[in-house]
């Protein structure tokens, strides 16, 4: 059976690890991605000068050579459900029997600030390394550091607000960083937020009320009418699934993920399968966190060969607490699952050993069956 995997997330990382053993279970596997793989876990390192940019990032063309998988470093246009067609870049056309998407997600913009300039979306992550080099650049010119708005208050906000002033410390100046909230934060306990934003406080960082909705040079304006002081723009807002999920033409959720089964498949075509960040599983859903495409890989390979040879599938059930660590950019981490947390140097400690983990287990790929 033909298998196309559509990206090079969490999930498909671990299918090429086990391309051998889908090979043996009768599966000729093409990987349609980049070239290279850009590890979320590590990108706020990066960001903050903490990490250089090569630490975050995987080659997925060596590990597909090395475990002799097609691997297309092309787009894909569109999927063709019924005739069994994935649509690539110029035309070109991939049958397959199964398919496997771990696309990953987008950043929301309904106000499409992305192309106006100086506005940087958190994803992809290689826009991410590009704003701490234009951050750089500004660094070291004499003055005032450039002042940052992060619009997006979850966690994914409040860590690029937090290795944003990394990267001034580093360059030993105090960050001007406001991150504009819709409503006040409270993706975690009371306690650790307001521990959380006392320190980020003394560092440069402010939290306010309020909706970003428009950009022009030197501000940006919010919904109340009122404007902010902003050279630079970071979109963190909700995360949504890719486009192309929903232009599958299967139901998805209210982010766009695609509905599966917890055998990982669309509720209304079990050709289709899924994980990572671009599906929910509709009897479980859960945050896009990379834990949860870490811990559907193996269940996602499983039913893939159980696909092939007719087998029986096997439910992922995702866990219903977990460990989330954020880098703060200042040598601590912030610890968080469910109702505990602890902030310091140790949670940082334990945040590296298990990012840097896991990047040297996929770089660790050999030549197998």
């Amino acid at each position: 059976m033909r298998l196309v995997l559509v990206g090079a997330g969490h999930a498909h990382l671990h299918l090429l690890a086990q391309a051998g053993a889908l090979r043996a279970a009768g599966l000729d596997v093409t990987l349609i991605a980049p070239a290279g793989f850009h590890y979320s876990g590590l990108a706020t390192g990066v960001l903050s000068g903490a990490l250089p940019s090569a630490a975050a990032r995987i080659d997925v063309a060596a590990l597909a050579a090395s475990r002799h998988v097609q691997h297309l470093q092309t787009t894909v246009e569109g999927v063709d459900l019924s005739a069994r067609i994935v649509r690539l870049a110029r035309g070109a056309d991939l049958p397959f029997d199964l398919v496997s998407f771990n696309v990953g997600s987008t950043v929301q913009d309904p106000m499409g600030l992305a192309g106006a300039a100086e506005v940087w979306p958190a994803k992809p992550l290689s826009r991410l390394f590009d704003l701490k080099a234009r951050l750089e650049a500004e660094l070291k010119r004499e003055g005032p550091p450039p002042r940052v708005v992060v619009a997006g208050s979850g966690q994914t906000g409040f860590e690029i607000a937090a290795a944003i002033a990394g990267l001034c410390a580093r360059h030993g100046q105090q960050a001007d960083v406001t991150i504009v909230s819709r409503t006040t934060p409270h993706w975690g306990p009371a306690a650790a937020l307001a521990s959380l934003r006392r320190r980020l406080a003394a560092r440069g960082i402010v939290v306010a009320i309020g909706e970003v909705v428009g950009r022009e040079a030197g501000h940006c304006r919010l919904a109340d009418g009122h404007s902010l002081a902003c050279d630079m723009l970071v979109l963190a807002g909700g995360l949504v699934a890719p486009p192309l999920i929903s232009g599958l033409g299967l139901p998805t959720d209210d982010a766009g993920r695609l509905r599966v089964t917890p055998a990982l498949h669309a509720r209304d075509d079990p050709a289709v399968f899924a994980a990572g960040d671009c599906a929910v599983i509709e009897a479980s859903p859960r945050p896009p966190v990379g834990v949860f495409g870490v811990r559907a890989a193996p269940i996602l390979a499983a039913n893939l060969m159980a696909r092939a040879q007719g087998g029986a599938l096997r439910a992922y059930e995702p866990q219903r607490r977990w460990l989330s660590i954020m880098d703060l950019g200042d040598g601590t981490g912030l610890a968080l699952r469910g109702r505990l947390w602890w902030r310091g140097r140790a949670a940082l400690w334990l945040k590296r050993r298990l990012d840097l983990g896991f990047v040297a287990a996929a770089r660790g790929l050999r030549p197998g069956a």
